[in-house]
């Protein structure tokens, strides 16, 4: 059984030097357990649903997964004030999902979406390692919103995230420190044992 998990920073663990993040931790649950899962963490920092277009393809063809996990959306719903719009504007992610969906469906049909973790906006608006760029958590909202009408219309395991993480288990405003990468992996373990 091969699970792919394609993200962003927060999939990839940054801020988790303890175990590597949620996804890291859910690779190490099912090596534990001894059973035939693997889990490939596919989580670069910074990725929009437009830069994993780019990659999936090939990723996905190199592994044969029985189950694909997107937690990516986050960076689309960032700000960016000299442009005065989102990163990725919602109509853009929207068709974003759905070309990611019709390419998970050439290798599986168990394809899941994790919603987006809210941000500490006191220290988000603006980054202060971007000052041109703010994450706030009403444009996060708009595109969990999107993401999780889409599981609806096409009958997808969505994940909600968006009580999960609270301003303490966030390190910068936007990353999960280990407290919250650990809410999270508890979030997924479960919901995912419960499809294999």
């Amino acid at each position: 059984m091969n699970i792919l998990i394609f993200g962003d920073s927060i999939t990839w663990g940054a801020y988790d030097p303890e175990q590597g993040g949620w996804a890291t931790r859910l690779r190490n649950y099912f090596e534990e357990k001894d059973n035939d899962t693997d889990v490939y963490n596919l989580g670069i920092s910074g990725d929009t649903t437009a830069d994993l277009l780019n990659r999936i393809e090939v990723e996905a063809k190199s592994r044969e997964p029985n189950l694909i996990i997107f937690a990516i959306g986050i960076n689309d719903a960032q700000f960016i004030h000299s442009t005065n719009g989102l990163r990725v504007s919602l109509d853009e992610f929207q068709q974003n999902l759905a070309k990611l969906f019709s390419i998970a469906e050439k290798f599986t049909d168990k394809v899941v979406f994790v919603g987006l973790t809210k941000v500490d906006e006191s220290k988000t608006t603006p980054c202060p390692w971007k000052p041109d760029k703010s994450y706030t958590n009403e444009n996060i909202k708009r595109l969990d919103n999107a993401i999780k009408k889409f599981c609806e219309d096409n009958k997808l395991k969505f994940i909600p995230m968006e009580s999960v993480v609270g301003n303490d288990d966030l390190i910068d405003g936007l990353h999960p420190n280990t407290k919250g990468h650990i809410k999270i992996f508890n979030q997924m373990k479960s919901e995912i044992e419960s499809l294999l």
